[in-house]
């Protein structure tokens, strides 16, 4: 069978029969609920977790003082951001290959998928490592503030290492959450984070070594998290675990096609934040305007790694349904998952529009910086609302049958 070749049972079994009554999508809502957030709530508790390494990194350093916080917000935000992007997109593949092959039956394949993505994000990795090297030159070009982009070259550097534990950390992340082994993944997650914030009081407050102690701790952290996986992964899951393979090699070529198609929409959404904060960096009074934006973008980036979190969970649902042959639930929990995001969006507005002239403490002390930030809080809301369903729905291709069962109908949702 071709790798890159969706799993899709032989025939229908045990599918939801269609809901026309009140009664009726109470049910599936209650059911489909239940089956979303027992996935959804370790995965998205795990990505928190691991935003949570960067917004701590940079709470730290914004207690520096308020050029170091430009010039780690600029590396994390841009160059870290480019490359996560780009990354976790190319390892997006795995949750359709892995979740619908985990459902039909074929779990011998998941290691398989796995180690030829681990091959293929690494050398990914060494194309991206320029990036890195060249910093500081690239942020000039970009129209950084000259101190800024010295500052954040000098970080960009020693995260060189961080940038390595991505290829293993998305993949091996990917084949667990398949399984729906999301619990180890969520422990990992919150040992690495106290772990994370136990480093940067030590390096920085005890040892004093600025932003270079920040940068050590996040690379060690990093690469604790993607070790803890991959010991997880060996000892707890023979089934789709059977060993080192050539196989991973084989027809890799269509295997990264499959990578790069998964990665343009992931990539085109988190870039923009990226490109907003270049833009930022060229205002007059540059310092101020990135730390507010970037302060903005840190408790934006919160929910958007929830909503992450909720979209691998809908991938797994959508995957594992029809890799069974039960396309009406896949569709059902499409529906569901829409509906919940939304909800959770407008909660997080009158939270962010509640507390707004107070919540940037938590980044910094300085009183012109918090005015900067109270003034961006309402668009911050409303972002937050229209970011909350569209990293639910959008790049998730569908396919459901109608009634009769012998015509396909395909939907893509985006």
């Amino acid at each position: 069978m071709d790798p890159t070749t969706p799993f899709l049972g032989n025939e229908v079994k045990e599918d939801y029969s269609p809901a026309r009554t009140l009664s009726e999508v109470k049910r599936v809502f209650s059911m489909e609920s239940a089956k979303l957030w027992k996935i959804a709530a370790p995965i998205g508790f795990n990505i928190i977790c691991q935003y949570g390494v960067t917004s701590f990194t940079n709470i730290f350093v914004g207690h520096i003082g308020e050029i170091e916080l430009s010039a780690v917000s600029i590396s994390l935000s841009v160059i870290g951001t480019f490359s996560f992007g780009f990354l976790l997109g190319m390892g997006s593949a795995l949750e359709t290959l892995c979740g619908q092959a985990f459902g039909a039956g074929q779990v011998h394949m998941l290691g398989v998928y796995m180690q030829r993505s681990w091959i293929i994000l690494f050398v990914s990795c060494i194309f991206l490592l320029p990036i890195y090297i060249f910093a500081t030159p690239v942020l000039r070009l970009l129209g950084q503030a000259e101190e800024i982009a010295v500052a954040a070259g000098e970080f960009t550097l020693l995260t060189i290492p961080q940038l390595f534990s991505m290829a293993f950390t998305f993949p091996t992340s990917k084949f667990l959450q398949a399984q729906s082994k999301v619990i180890a993944i969520a422990w990992i997650g919150f040992v690495a984070l106290i772990m994370h914030v136990a480093m940067l009081w030590l390096f920085i407050v005890v040892f004093g070594w600025g932003t270079n102690g920040a940068a050590l701790a996040f690379s060690i952290t990093n690469w604790g998290t993607a070790i803890s996986q991959i010991v997880y992964v060996i000892g707890w899951c023979n089934e789709g675990w059977t060993g080192l393979t050539w196989l991973a090699f084989k027809e890799i070529w269509a295997f990264v096609r499959l990578s790069i198609a998964s990665a343009v929409m992931l990539c085109l959404e988190l870039w923009y934040m990226m490109s907003i904060i270049v833009l930022t960096g060229r205002l007059d009074n540059a310092v101020i305007a990135v730390d507010s934006l970037s302060i903005c973008m840190n408790v934006n980036g919160v929910e958007a790694m929830l909503f992450i979190g909720i979209n691998a969970a809908i991938s797994v649902r959508v995957s594992n349904e029809l890799g069974l042959g039960r396309p009406r639930a896949a569709k059902y929990s499409v529906y569901v998952t829409v509906f919940q995001s939304l909800l959770i969006g407008l909660v997080f507005m009158v939270a962010i529009i509640i507390a707004r002239d107070h919540f940037a403490i938590i980044f910094t002390s300085s009183e012109v910086l918090k005015r900067a930030v109270s003034k961006l809080a309402y668009l911050l809301g409303i972002t937050m609302v229209l970011n909350s369903v569209q990293p639910v729905i959008s790049g998730n291709t569908i396919i459901s049958f109608l009634p009769s069962k012998t015509k396909p109908e395909v939907f893509i949702t985006s």
